[in-house]
């Protein structure tokens, strides 16, 4: 019985500092930095909208688009992830009027988990 008394003694503190640890998610790409940012009222176009997120995506999965405020999409159609850093997803836009747009991505992480958002931007 005292084996089990000191390992009760040794093993339940263990246990306790082990559960408090903070669980840390891995697997999804999240934004990191937007350009244009979230909500950012810009004063000329963009050429081109950028999106670097927390962590390497799979090019082929992931999709950028950009759409005007009656939701037709104004992009260039030639959203990509950029080869040298695969924390870039990018698309070209055309000179932008001003307007309000909105920037519709999705990404799947190196592991294959899936993120999905959008956000908008203004041209003024």
């Amino acid at each position: 019985m005292p084996i089990l008394k000191l390992i009760k003694t040794a093993l339940v503190p263990i246990l306790l500092f082990w559960l408090a640890l903070p669980v840390v998610a891995h697997g999804h790409a999240f934004p990191a930095h937007l350009d244009p940012r979230v909500g950012a009222t810009v004063s000329g176009s963009p050429s081109v909208v950028r999106i670097w997120f927390d962590g390497d995506i799979e090019p082929i999965f992931s999709t950028i688009s950009v759409q005007d405020a009656s939701g037709k999409r104004v992009d260039k159609g030639n959203g990509h992830v950029d080869p040298p850093d695969s924390t870039l997803l990018e698309v070209s836009v055309p000179p932008l009027p001003p307007g309000t747009y909105r920037v519709i991505w999705s990404v799947v992480a190196r592991d294959g988990h899936r993120t999905m958002g959008d956000y908008t931007f203004v041209v003024k």
